[in-house]
């Protein structure tokens, strides 16, 4: 099977701690690695990470054992970045084995065209400064600039200032609205510019909302929900169904939607 987790923010504590959330990930790593085709991570996995040459963030390490163990054994975990891990790269690669995706990608599973992204820059009406500011940051050439002159503890400081900034700026329930959520409007926006590719799944992290939602008879969208407060993750069957199910309970969500604080 497939399986699809984001929005884990390791490094911050909310209900559970950073600790204790990344034991649990672990475990449930564990179980999905028992038959996992590939895992797929869609982003915002940390809550800040930034890679220098030769200095990546301080903790994590029994996560990032894990993965190593299942990609040495053979399972392919697939990392897309998200807004609070876009700096990720050779380290997770080269050392942890994970594919790096820095952009939407559409993979074919079991028979199903799927769509994955983390959603942060999914906008159709996105304000020119908002964009300019997020071409910045997920620029190689800043990443560089930023390594270059920035001290590892002053960019991990800023990095959690920012992150902390973000976060109480957008203090509230994401509350899902159906046809108006901007990452349905981009689906069916991308579902009209690409006639040629029938997607059956659009997998999106990002709202914190879990929520399985039918746009018509040939696409779902589905929404991978978050760890902090309710741990969920997706997975696709080889019937080529997907649903979305509680951890640790494995139980599959039946409600419509399950949303928290993003």
């Amino acid at each position: 099977m497939y399986y699809f987790a984001a929005d884990v923010h390791l490094g911050l504590d909310a209900e559970t701690g950073s600790a204790q959330r990344e034991k649990l990930f672990i475990r449930w790593l564990d179980t999905a690695a028992r038959d996992a085709k590939a895992i797929f991570l869609v982003g915002d996995i940390f809550d800040f990470w930034f890679e220098y040459k030769r200095v990546v963030p301080k903790g994590f390490t029994r996560l990032l054992g894990k993965l190593s163990e299942i990609t040495d054994n053979g399972t392919a975990i697939h990392f897309f970045v998200g807004n609070h891990d876009m700096w990720a790269y050779e380290y997770l690669h080269e050392e942890c084995g994970l594919t790096i995706h820095y952009k939407p990608e559409v993979c074919e599973l079991y028979g199903r065209e799927v769509f994955v992204a983390h959603g942060d820059n999914m906008y159709l009406r996105k304000p020119f400064l908002e964009k300019l500011m997020h071409a910045c940051f997920r620029s190689k050439a800043m990443k560089r600039i930023f390594s270059a002159v920035i001290h590892p503890n002053s960019m991990i400081r800023f990095g959690r200032w920012w992150s902390e900034k973000s976060r109480k700026s957008h203090a509230r329930v994401h509350v899902f609205c159906g046809e108006k959520e901007y990452l349905v409007q981009y689906a069916r926006a991308y579902k009209e510019a690409v006639k040629n590719v029938n997607v059956d799944f659009f997998v999106f992290g990002h709202i914190h909302c879990a929520h399985v939602y039918k746009m018509d008879e040939n696409s779902t969208a589905v929404f991978l929900g978050e760890w902090l407060y309710n741990p969920v993750y997706a997975v696709l069957k080889p019937d080529g169904a997907m649903e979305l199910r509680r951890f640790p309970s494995n139980e599959t969500i039946k409600e419509n939607t399950i949303c928290s604080n993003i």
